[in-house]
C-alpha cells in the first residue's frame, strides 16, 4: 500500500510539474530585478513546484483515511490536523511571497503561527520539561528550519535532494519502530514520491523551481516530522536536559544547518542581513572552488546521506550510543563545518581572482 502511494505520487508529481511548466507564464517567475535580491541564476524560470507538493500532499492525506490500520495509529487525529493546518499555512505564506513579494514581517508572523499551530496540536520539542522553554525551542526550530530550507534553495536540485534524504531517513526510523505509524508513513511516502517527480525538472539544468511556495511547505513539513521522530529521542533514566537529544536532528539536518550557520556567521561579520538573497552559500562556494553545479549537488547529497546513515546506525544500535558517541557526533559536525569554511575561503579567493 505504501509503495503504491509512493509510485502514484511520483507519477502524479511528474505529470503535474510537466503541465505547470508547459502552461506557466508569469506566476512564480522570479529574477534578479527584485528589490535588494541577488540570485545565483540570471535565468527567469517558473517557481511553481510547490503547487504540486501541496496538492499531492493533500491527496496522500486523504488516501491515508482508507487504510484499515489507520485507526490504530499512534500519530493521533489532532496531530494530523495540526500537520495539515501548519503545512497549509506554510504553503499560503510561500504562495503569497512568490506572487506578491510580501513584507518579511508578515512572512515571519506567518511562520510563528505555523509553530503555534504545531504546539497546540501537541507537536513540540520536549527538551527541558519546562513548557515555556520547550515551546520557545520549538518556535526557534520551526521558524529557523522554514528559513533554512528557503535559504538552501539557491541552486538546482539542492533542497529537493536534501529533503528526500531527510524524509527517507524518517521512513527508516518509522519502519524500525515497534508501534504503528501507518498514516505518517503513508504521507511521508507520498511526499517523497512528489519530490522525486519534481526532481526530474529541478535537477541541473533546472526547468522549474519550487519557489517559496515549496520551501515554506517543506520547511513546516520537515519540522513536524523531525519533532515527532528525531527530537524526542530521550532516555527515561537520564536527566531532564539531555545532549543526546540534539544528536539526531544535528546529523539528519546537517546540510541545511551548516549552510545557514555559515551564512549567519559570515554576514554577521559583515553586518549584512541574513534574510536577503546572496551568492555566499556553501553551494555557491563549492562552485567557486572549482566544482560544477551538479558536482556541488552530489557532494552535498553524499554529505547528507553519510550523516543520516550515522544517525540511523545510532538509533538502531548498530553503533553503540554512549557519551563518547555523542561527543564524536558533535566533533564530526564541527569538523565538517570547518571543512566547508575552508572550501568557502578558497572559493572566495578564486572568485575574487577571476
Amino acid at each position: 500500500m505504501h509503495i503504491l502511494i509512493f509510485v502514484f505520487c511520483l507519477v502524479l508529481s511528474f505529470m503535474m510539474n510537466g503541465l505547470l511548466l508547459k502552461f506557466s507564464k508569469s506566476l512564480g517567475v522570479r529574477n534578479n530585478f527584485e528589490l535588494n535580491q541577488v540570485r545565483w541564476s540570471n535565468d527567469i524560470k517558473p517557481s511553481l513546484g510547490g503547487l504540486s507538493f501541496f496538492v499531492v500532499f493533500l491527496i496522500a492525506v486523504a488516501a491515508s483515511g482508507f487504510i484499515p490500520s489507520a485507526r490504530l495509529d499512534i500519530f493521533q487525529d489532532h496531530q494530523l490536523l495540526g500537520l495539515i493546518a501548519a503545512t497549509t499555512l506554510g504553503f499560503i505564506i510561500g504562495l503569497a511571497d512568490d506572487s506578491y513579494n510580501t513584507n518579511p514581517l508578515v512572512k515571519f508572523i506567518g511562520q510563528l503561527t505555523c509553530a503555534f499551530i504545531l504546539i497546540v496540536s501537541n507537536l513540540y520539542i520536549v527538551a527541558t520539561g519546562n513548557f515555556a522553554v520547550d515551546y520557545l525551542i520549538t518556535v526557534l526550530w520551526v521558524v529557523g528550519l522554514m528559513n533554512s530550507i528557503n535559504m538552501l534553495d539557491n541552486m538546482d536540485g539542492i533542497t529537493t535532494t536534501q529533503a528526500i534524504v531527510i524524509l527517507f531517513s524518517a521512513v527508516l526510523f518509522l519502519l524500525s519502530m515497534p508501534t504503528t505509524f501507518t498514516v505518517l508513513l503513508f504521507i511521508i511516502c507520498g511526499v517523497v514520491g512528489t519530490l522525486l517527480g519534481f526532481l526530474f525538472y529541478n535537477w541541473n539544468p533546472a526547468k522549474i523551481y519550487m519557489g517559496d511556495t515549496g520551501s515554506q511547505f517543506l520547511g513546516v513539513f520537515l519540522a513536524t516530522v523531525s519533532i515527532f521522530l528525531f527530537w524526542n529521542e530521550r532516555t527515561e533514566t537520564s536527566g531532564i536536559i539531555q545532549i543526546k537529544q540534539f544528536v539526531l536532528p544535528l546529523l539528519i539536518f546537517i546540510v541545511p544547518l551548516t549552510d545557514t550557520l555559515t551564512v549567519l556567521v559570515r554576514r554577521s561579520m559583515k553586518r549584512q542581513s541574513p534574510f536577503v538573497g546572496g551568492k555566499d552559500h556553501i553551494t555557491h562556494h563549492l562552485v567557486f572552488f572549482g566544482f560544477t553545479e551538479r558536482q556541488a549537488a552530489l557532494i552535498l547529497l553524499a554529505f547528507g546521506l553519510i550523516s543520516s546513515g550515522i544517525a540511523i546506525c545510532l538509533y538502531r544500535g548498530i553503533i553503540p550510543w554512549n557519551f563518547n558517541a555523542t561527543i564524536a557526533v558533535f566533533v564530526y559536525f564541527f569538523v565538517m563545518f570547518g571543512i566547508m569554511q575552508i572550501v568557502y575561503n578558497k572559493g572566495k579567493r578564486n572568485q575574487q581572482n577571476a
